[in-house]
């Protein structure tokens, strides 16, 4: 009975060493020399561990791996070790590892889409964008809100064009809902298609709801917009940039995007404009501006009447 007793002891001994030593395997810093983002596939717990072997979070030692493995047993009520692309911090311990595999959130990559692309210039910078799969057609024209969107490895690009378009449609139903009723804007698509307008005419903020006005002015008095970005787009069939200075012949190319040549908006946007040109459109300053002029220092000289802005002209001209 003694020896029993020593034996059953001794047994428990050994099971609290083992115990010790496995939690010490369990929460000890791991070999990982830096911090790594990995993609773990999907599988089970063996193609896991053999994925993280292989990016050197985990040792190759037998025994890590099986102190693994019954850690992924004994915390299964934890939740199941995800398939996703994780953030893995330097030496991570066998804990740290498990407990990204369940909880962690997925690295997040982000893809900025500028105001003013082209559609042909979005669908490009989407198709380039890594880690996505699939490829996408050109979206329609000003049909993407430019912000920056966040993704994961192996989204879809057609999806994550869908989000942008459901952003763009969201925010100008929004636009549209608490705008300044205009008679010379009818429609959302109108909306839009002047705010990509004002979206290629400036980069300064406080420009934008001045520029929105003069066009809209121009629209009311029947006069045509006569806006270069218009021409450009009609030039280059809206792929992208031109490569060479705009010239006064350019003005007459027939074209329903050209603002010199038709008497109204063009059929359909020129860019995808942001938000703050949406809004611009939507909320115009007052005034009766009918002309303005680049005035060589980034911005543009406003103008109410023809004496007024070839003077603005001249001026511009002096300062060359």
């Amino acid at each position: 009975m003694r020896k029993l007793s020593i034996s059953c002891g001794a047994l428990l001994v050994i099971l609290l060493a083992m115990f010790v030593f496995g939690k010490t395997i369990y929460s000890k810093p791991g070999m990982l020399s830096s911090a790594k983002d990995v993609v773990i596939s999907k599988g089970n717990t063996d193609a896991v561990i053999s994925q993280l072997q292989r990016e050197h979070v985990l040792s190759n030692s037998f025994l890590n791996k099986l102190i693994f493995q019954i850690a992924v047993k004994m915390t299964a009520k934890q939740g199941p070790l995800h398939a996703a692309e994780f953030a893995f911090p330097k030496q991570a311990s066998i804990q740290q590892v498990l407990n990204i595999l369940r909880h962690a959130k997925p690295v997040q990559h982000e893809l900025t889409i500028p105001e003013g692309l082209t559609a042909y210039q979005i669908e490009n910078l989407i198709n380039q964008a890594p880690f996505l799969t699939g490829q996408i057609i050109v979206p329609t024209e000003g049909s993407v809100l430019p912000q920056t969107y966040a993704y994961e490895y192996g989204n879809s690009r057609e999806k994550l064009l869908q989000r942008m378009q459901d952003s763009m449609q969201k925010t100008l139903d929004q636009i549209w809902k608490n705008r300044q009723p205009l008679a010379e804007i009818k429609t959302p698509k109108e909306l839009l298609t002047l705010a990509s307008i004002v979206e290629k005419e400036t980069a300064v903020p406080r420009e934008r709801s001045m520029i929105a006005r003069v066009f809209i002015n121009r629209l009311k008095t029947g006069m045509r917009l006569q806006s270069d970005p218009t021409v450009i787009y009609a030039l280059t069939e809206g792929q992208g940039k031109l490569d060479r200075p705009l010239t006064r012949q350019d003005w007459t190319v027939e074209s329903a995007y050209n603002t010199y040549w038709i008497d109204a908006l063009p059929p359909s946007p020129i860019c995808s404009p942001g938000k703050a040109a949406l809004e611009a459109v939507a909320h115009p300053v007052d005034g009766n501006m009918l002309y303005f002029v680049a005035n060589g220092t980034g911005g543009h000289s406003f103008s109410s009447s023809l004496t007024e802005h070839n003077h603005n002209v001249a001026l511009r001209k002096e300062k060359k």
